[in-house]
């Protein structure tokens, strides 16, 4: 049974609302859920390879008191793209790729905020993983500030295949960290680019560090080595757009 519009609880319903076309951006199972009606909601889950989660009862109870059946969601209020589809269109169009990477992440307000920025300075699409990524619900919506539904958001089951497309497909892979080797604003970047962006906890991953093209920093003058994320890609994105306007 639905109690607003952005999550769907009940076994039940929530097949319904997958069959309906509805996108499950998360979806959480209780630890241990076995019964034939559950069957049929799990062969659909791993059919359509939506993004779920097993979690404590307790974790499912905190979500709501009502008769929840072991399942939890939230229904995107976005749809989401596939990137193999969006390069050759971006391309096509007789532009530059820009795309950014969002590896690890979580915080609602911080993704939010990373569109918002993302749209404004002509991102064409942020990627990011299925899993240890922030939900997009509408705090997410609120502090993007609507971006959410005009920059392509793409999902990936596996980020290291996808980057290795953009590798493929032309784009120059560009980390951005406190750690990189070189100066954001000494780089070209008026080429097709794909900038990564990693958690505040982790940085980037080191398995995407090796498909880098280049790893930058942007510099700092201050006692505080590292920024908040989405000032980062908003520093780096601007940089990309700065650049490509002087060289236009």
């Amino acid at each position: 049974m639905k109690k607003t519009e952005n999550i769907v609880y009940g076994i039940r319903p929530i097949i319904e609302a997958i069959e309906s076309g509805k996108t499950i951006d998360k979806l959480f199972i209780q630890k241990g859920l076995h019964n034939d009606l559950f069957s049929e909601l799990w062969s659909i889950v791993r059919k359509r390879r939506i993004n779920y989660k097993h979690v404590p009862k307790e974790k499912i109870h905190r979500l709501t008191k009502k008769n929840h059946q072991g399942v939890f969601a939230f229904i995107s209020p976005i749809d989401f793209y596939n990137i193999d589809n969006v390069i050759p269109q971006i391309y096509e169009e007789g532009k530059s790729p820009l795309i950014l990477i969002l590896d690890r992440i979580t915080d609602i307000r911080n993704f939010g905020a990373i569109v918002r920025t993302s749209e404004c300075f002509g991102v064409d699409a942020i990627l990011i993983p299925e899993k240890e990524s922030a939900a997009i619900n509408s705090d997410a919506m609120k502090t993007s500030a609507g971006a959410l539904n005009a920059v392509k958001i793409c999902r990936t089951w596996n980020l290291k295949i996808s980057i290795e497309f953009l590798k493929k497909s032309g784009l120059d892979i560009i980390g951005c960290s406190e750690k990189g080797n070189k100066d954001v604003f000494r780089h070209n970047l008026t080429n097709p680019v794909a900038i990564i962006i990693g958690s505040e906890k982790n940085g980037i991953s080191n398995e995407y560090i090796k498909l880098c093209d280049a790893v930058l920093q942007i510099p700092m003058y201050g006692k505080i080595s590292s920024l908040n994320a989405s000032v980062a890609s908003g520093i780096i994105t601007y940089e990309i757009l700065k650049q490509r306007i002087i060289n236009n």
